[in-house]
């Protein structure tokens, strides 16, 4: 066993059997601040520090790739200012964060419609993954605008246009054909899937992708998600390879 932190409560991990591919459902700022008595915006604003630390996390330990639930299709249904100061958030995010996951050798890539965002978001996280692209360490996958439905229906539309042109025989399409014509085509499947915030659902994410992958559950919201409470969820993890 090897000791990789060391968390006040004393998780030891085995660097042995870490998660290839972590991803996580950043569930809980809205309610963080409530509790909080503070605008929405700061549970969000928070919650990118707690992203932070969950990739620093991950840099240190050598996972080598995480994937983060940021924007759903289903948040354009909320109130017109957040969604307004969210997509300024992701604007700041791609700036400030640049110098923090460059001098941790991260490389960004981003999922879902995310070019159907304003111009000044979707030019930030363009930017973002093209001074990032010579990076050589950890993935960071944002999930931007993102519906794993609607992920699935472009690669089956993709895929029927492929067997159409003659580019696909249709007695070629195996298990993994469709993997192949989604957004995450050649990346792991994530082993882990985490979701802080006391619920119990997927969310639309990762529908394909995480049909294999642990699934641990925490009452904590997400922007008190911290290191420590990362360590305890991969030391779950492990308890399950374990036990079999």
């Amino acid at each position: 066993m090897a000791t990789l932190l060391k968390p006040p409560r004393g998780v030891t991990l085995d660097a042995t059997k870490l998660p290839t591919h972590v991803a996580i459902i950043m569930d809980g700022n809205r309610r963080w601040a409530r509790s909080r008595r503070l605008p929405a915006i700061e549970g969000h604003r928070r919650g990118i520090v707690a992203l932070r630390e969950i990739t620093r996390a991950c840099s240190d330990w050598g996972i080598p790739m995480l994937t983060v639930y940021g924007f759903s299709t289903e948040n354009w249904k909320r109130d017109k200012t957040e969604i307004s100061l969210l997509l300024d958030l992701c604007v700041y995010f791609a700036q400030n964060e640049l110098a923090e996951l460059s001098r941790n050798n991260v490389r960004v890539h981003v999922i879902g419609r995310y070019e159907q965002l304003p111009p000044a978001s979707k030019d930030a996280l363009d930017r973002l993954v093209a001074n990032t692209a010579q990076n050589t360490g950890l993935i960071l996958n944002l999930a931007v605008n993102y519906s794993a439905r609607t992920e699935l229906r472009d690669a089956v539309a993709r895929m029927m246009r492929d067997v159409r042109d003659g580019r696909l025989p249709p007695d070629a399409i195996e298990e993994d054909t469709l993997a192949s014509y989604l957004t995450t085509a050649g990346m792991p499947d994530p082993d882990l899937l985490i979701r802080p915030g006391g619920e119990s659902r997927l969310s639309n994410f990762l529908l394909y992708q995480v049909a294999h992958a642990e699934l641990v559950l925490r009452d904590t919201f997400w922007p008190d998600f911290s290191r420590d409470a990362f360590a305890d969820a991969i030391a779950e993890y492990q308890r399950r390879l374990v036990a079999g």
